[in-house]
């Protein structure tokens, strides 16, 4: 899919140029440097996010307020406490932590709703069921970044692998943020955020395969 829009083009070639280069540079630079920029590259990437939201208003705002709050309450309760996901602990090369949970992850929460939102919208017109293909594209995302995460210390398990209760989770959870995104936002990014989802697999792809 070629973007035609200019702010579109732009927005799509700065996210390759970023995970492409962070690819190499974890392959094959300085492997330190290039993680601990993470933070900087996944708060760009949100930012450029919401710039190429077709239409910004209350309700994509309160979609991602929703997708923000419910996927920072059940990491806190996942990792104060064991529930939903399982035991496990973040790292630190996301940034500041609220309560153990780094904030960038409440961000990424919003950012994984809507690109994945944003795509399974193109497949079905349903709402609940491109909801529902949503929560399920977030989970095989997740299966993706689980094997990477504890490599760049992002978060681990207290076991070698992620369990079944966290990808059962990820679904539960995302299951309703998906339907939220769904309901709010009726004009969606699906050039920026396709290219993005592309992306996503390509970068925690390349590591959990190698």
């Amino acid at each position: 899919m070629i973007p035609k829009n200019t702010n579109t083009r732009i927005s799509v070639a700065l996210i390759w140029l970023f995970h492409v280069c962070g690819i190499l540079g974890i392959l094959f630079g300085n492997r330190e440097m290039f993680i601990a920029f993470t933070p900087v590259n996944l708060f760009v990437t949100f930012m450029l996010l919401f710039i190429n939201q077709p239409k910004m208003n209350g309700f994509v705002f309160r979609a991602a307020a929703i997708a923000f709050i419910v996927g920072m309450l059940a990491e806190i309760l996942g990792v104060n406490f064991g529930l939903i996901f399982g035991n496990y602990i973040y790292g630190e090369n996301l940034g500041v932590k609220v309560f153990g949970v780094p904030f960038l992850i409440g961000i990424n929460w919003i950012m994984l709703t809507f690109i994945t939102g944003a795509t399974t919208s193109r497949w079905v017109s349903n709402p609940w069921l491109a909801g529902i293909l949503g929560a399920l594209l977030m989970v095989v995302l997740d299966v993706f970044i689980e094997p990477v995460a504890p490599k760049l210390d992002f978060w681990s398990f207290d076991t070698p692998k992620a369990p079944l209760q966290n990808y059962l989770g990820w679904f539960l959870v995302a299951l309703p943020i998906q339907w939220a995104y769904h309901f709010y936002v009726k004009e969606k990014d699906t050039t920026f955020s396709y290219h993005l989802l592309i992306i996503q697999f390509l970068f925690f792809g390349t590591f959990a395969f190698l």
